[in-house]
């Protein structure tokens, strides 16, 4: 049992924190000032902030194992023992942007055989459809500086029901749901604690910190909150240079970090907190049976409180520390804790460091950031949006913020392994990754998922670049700018797909992600653009090179992001000789050309050195669009696009699945204006030489008419002027691809008439699955045969809009298809715009979709407004599914809401 520790006296008296009257309007915006800041390198302000992960146990990282199977090799159960390799996790945590030191929040409700340190899942062949969260938490609220945040937790008081979640998940197969945390019914009688954790930054290394503990069941109950700091373990590993220990020291409420390089860090409490101490050293004895570095390893604290083992350090020494409260909390009541985690100077003569501000200057600055916070978002979200939109639209952001992880891998010496360690099994140096040995990261990066996907991938973060930009412009250029580095972009020119697989192939959207943060920034900073564009000549090259086998401008690239949307892995070896010409790699491609040209154009009205680049890309965007057509791809009988398998003996089998595939060609479209082609004549003397003697490619780039302004304009697209009416009326169809909440990824024709073929005497089929798939294509984990999904809907309500600007209200359609009701494209991309938002906000009987049949999530006051963006939702109804944090690309949503509410 734990030992009686003293409550902190002045917590249950300690003031409310409250909201302030706004500052003067017409004074500048601070969150703005500190942006600013950050950006001119006078005050960095984005030194701390959420970097640390919700999981680093299971993640390739910390995988030396001989076949790369991460879950087994560092399980959930070796984290709380096991110093991890590269980087660090916790729940709620913070750290500067070197993890030198990380800051988290545990907790213990008396009857759960560990510390609740960090959130516990399952992976795929343990969650049934892939990697999945047990737990609830949400990301309430973030500034872009870090300067204001909230986090949020719900926390079961009865023992958290571990082994049944494992037992139960394991009877299930790919045709059941998962069994969650609340179907266990530990939420049944509100017995839990809602646990938020609240951050404002004094200084930019100076944050207070409030812990709110609310005790939602109807008896009084006892919660042990230990806000723990401890090191990053870098010193284990037999590095050169790299042995010497930091040391935390518990000092009455106290604890005090001496550092090297970071210097003095103090992290106090109010009340009277009882400090413990151990070291983040593996505990090797519970492990393996072997000796360990230190008597009170990394567990040493979780040992403690909950067995009341001697396993802390009693001369409270160590490198890992927490400050242990002990809450006794009558039904309905809440607790707060104060804190305060300042990096200082250390005073002279070594004399104490001087009391933490913990009384009215602490509730100035929480205050103060609150407000500041509510005011900046008040200028991003546009004053249209309803109440809720604007709660939807903050939270998504949030996500994105709380998202940024520090990510530190050197592949090289992870392959070789550490001089302290026994060298990995020998079959590693051939093995996942062992082409990137080149490639090292010791950055911040934006990450799709914190706990289901705590690693970087490529065409994800392009997404979240976009919607980052609405508040930080210089964070998402930061991040465009990074993955095109030498330390990461391969010498071949390819861009790093993810952890699991650099080598994967995912959509080239980095130069449309770069244009649309160029413009959202005001479209000024062409330093920026130029950067992007030099390595993305490289990118490009490597995807005319690899990926088009027979020169024919008709690609390949595998699954491309898009995992099981075939009949059959598009990533492994076809059953039958011969290439898989995909509609979608064409399409990306043909998209990617007019990017470039349009990055192009803008640096040459300013350097006429781009104008060859752009004619180049002009032209290359030619080729590609023409071939689709050429090669088969484009089916004008059906009116979509497929891909086609060409046989060894020549023969073309199309692979007639109506998929997303086959509507992303329309993302490949741009204008050119009267004004750019007048400003460039050498563009414009190209386009008509095409025009004059190449009439076959007139259906790509012929199409003209008068803009607003009464000149002349260019529509290049891969789908001409008559096969967008009909493609669109495949895709604006009910029985097809339209649903209530936006555009599914497979035709819903497909759930009575599945597609399938036969290949070397195996059958292969497609059928409209609106949830989790059950195929196991690809890992059998995200699911592309039904559910709607939020980048490629925002890339074809980007390209509506493109289109709109070029036909104006001259063209319109039918909106739904057979309706008898027609609308311009801008009134569609608006409706779409609707329906996507709509998953998120409440309904007329006040139920959010993405919700679906959760009770608990509909209609509980304390939870129905704390928001997830899942990775993708049912076809059919929007229930969330996939990734429950996924945040990332799904916080387009908030770029949707601005967009449609401006």
């Amino acid at each position: 049992m734990a030992p009686v520790v003293k409550s902190p006296g002045d917590v249950e008296d300690v003031r409310v924190i409250t909201d302030v009257p706004p500052p003067d309007d017409h004074a500048p915006d601070p969150e703005r000032l500190r942006l600013a800041q950050a950006d001119a390198g006078e005050q960095d302000w984005r030194a701390w902030g959420p970097y640390l992960s919700e999981r680093a146990w299971g993640t390739v990282r910390e995988d030396y194992s001989e076949h790369g199977t991460a879950w087994d090799y560092f399980p959930h159960d070796h984290a709380r023992s096991r110093a991890y390799r590269w980087s660090e996790d916790g729940m709620a945590g913070v750290c500067d942007d070197r993890q030198t030191f990380c800051f988290a929040l545990a907790l213990w409700n008396g009857k759960d055989p560990i510390l609740k340190e960090r959130m516990f899942g399952l992976g795929g062949d343990g969650g049934n459809h892939g990697e999945d969260a047990k737990d609830y938490w949400w990301y309430e609220d973030s500034t872009p500086t870090h300067s204001w945040m909230r986090w949020r937790y719900h926390y079961p008081q009865a023992a958290f029901p571990y082994d049944e979640l494992v037992a139960v998940n394991a009877l299930r197969g790919r045709d059941d749901t998962e069994y969650e945390l609340v179907d266990t019914g530990i939420f049944d009688d509100d017995r839990y604690w809602a646990v938020t954790v609240d951050y404002a930054k004094a200084t930019p290394t100076d944050m207070c910190v409030v812990v709110t503990v609310a005790n939602r069941g109807d008896r009084a109950a006892t919660l042990h909150v230990l806000p723990t700091l401890w090191f990053r373990n870098t010193w284990a590993w037999g590095l050169p240079g790299g042995d010497r220990v930091p040391r935390l020291v518990g000092e009455g409420s106290r604890l005090v970090g001496e550092h090297r390089v970071l210097g003095q860090l103090l992290l106090e409490g109010d009340g009277e907190p009882t400090p413990l101490l151990c070291d983040n050293d593996t505990n090797a004895e519970r492990l393996w049976g072997l000796p360990g570095r230190s008597p009170y390893p990394k567990d040493g604290i979780n040992d403690h409180v909950v067995d009341g083992a001697p396993t802390v350090n009693p001369a409270r020494e160590g490198t890992k520390g927490a400050l242990h409260y002990v809450l006794d909390v009558p039904a309905g009541a809440q607790r707060r804790i104060r804190l305060r985690l300042t990096r200082t100077a250390p005073p002279p003569g070594g004399t104490p460091p001087a009391p933490a501000d913990l009384g009215d200057g602490f509730d100035a600055v929480v205050w103060a950031r609150r407000a500041e916070a509510n005011r900046f978002f008040a200028g991003v979200v546009p004053a249209a949006a309803t109440p809720d939109e604007a709660l939807v639209a903050r939270q998504a952001i949030a996500g994105l913020m709380w998202g940024k992880q520090f990510y530190h891998f050197d592949v090289k010496r992870w392959l070789e392994g550490d001089p302290g360690s026994s060298p990995p099994p020998s079959g590693r140096r051939h093995g996942r990754n062992s082409a990137w040995w080149h490639m090292t990261s010791f950055d911040v990066i934006s990450m799709p998922d914190p706990w289901e996907y705590p690693w970087y991938a490529a065409w994800d973060l392009a997404f979240h670049c976009v919607s980052i930009a609405r508040v930080d412009p210089g964070f998402a250029k930061e991040q465009l700018l990074l993955l095109l580095r030498e330390w990461y972009l391969h010498p071949n020119g390819q861009i790093p797909a993810y952890e699991w697989a650099f080598g994967d192939v995912n959509p080239p959207v980095h130069a449309w992600a770069a244009l649309k943060v160029f413009e959202i920034d005001g479209g000024r900073d062409h330093e920026f653009l130029a950067r992007v564009m030099h390595k993305l000549l490289l990118n490009f090259t490597w995807w005319v090179n690899r990926k088009d086998t027979v020169g024919n401008n008709v690609f390949e690239g595998g699954f491309l992001g898009l995992d099981n949307v075939g009949p059959f892995d598009r990533s492994a070896a076809l059953p039958v000789a011969g290439v898989l010409e995909q509609s979608d790699g064409t399409a990306w491609m043909a998209m990617y050309a007019l990017n470039l040209l349009d990055i192009a154009v803008v640096l040459a009205e300013h350097d006429r050195t781009w104008v060859d680049t752009a004619t180049k890309f002009f032209e290359h965007f030619a080729y590609i669009a023409a071939a689709a057509y050429e090669q088969g791809l484009w089916d004008a009988e059906d009116a979509f696009f497929y891909d086609v398998l060409r046989l060894a003996d020549g023969t073309k089998v199309p692979l007639k699945v109506r998929s997303v595939v086959g509507l992303l060609p329309l993302a490949a479209t741009t204008r050119l204006t009267a004004h750019t082609l007048h400003r460039l004549p050498e563009l414009h003397a190209r386009l008509r030489w095409f025009l004059a003697n190449r009439p076959e490619y007139a259906d790509v780039i012929g199409a003209r008419r008068l803009g607003p302004d009464g000149r002349q304009h260019r529509l290049l697209s891969m789908v001409g002027p008559e096969q967008i009416v009909r493609l669109l009326a495949r895709m604006l169809d009910t029985d097809e691809f339209l649903s209530e909440y936006g555009l599914r990824t497979l035709s819903r024709a497909h759930l009575d008439k599945p597609f399938s073929v036969t290949l070397g005497g195996q059958e292969f089929s497609v059928g409209y699955e609106p949830a989790e798939s059950t195929s196991g294509l690809f890992g059998g984990n995200s699911n592309w045969r039904g559910p709607i999904w939020m980048p490629t809907n925002f890339l074809l309500i980007s390209a509506l809009r493109d289109y709109a600007a070029f036909f104006g209200d001259d063209l319109q359609v039918e909106y739904p298809t057979r309706s008898g009701v027609k609308r311009t494209l801008d009134e569609i991309a608006d409706d779409l715009s609707a329906r996507l938002i709509s998953l998120f906000t409440r309904d007329g009987w006040g139920r959010r979709p993405i919700y679906g049949a959760a009770q608990l999530f509909q209609t509980h006051p304390d939870w129905r407004d704390l928001i997830c963006f899942p990775e993708y939702f049912h076809g059919d109804n929007g229930a969330g599914l996939g990734a429950w944090h996924q945040t990332g690309w799904t916080a387009l949503v908030a770029d949707l809401i601005l967009t449609l509410r401006r």
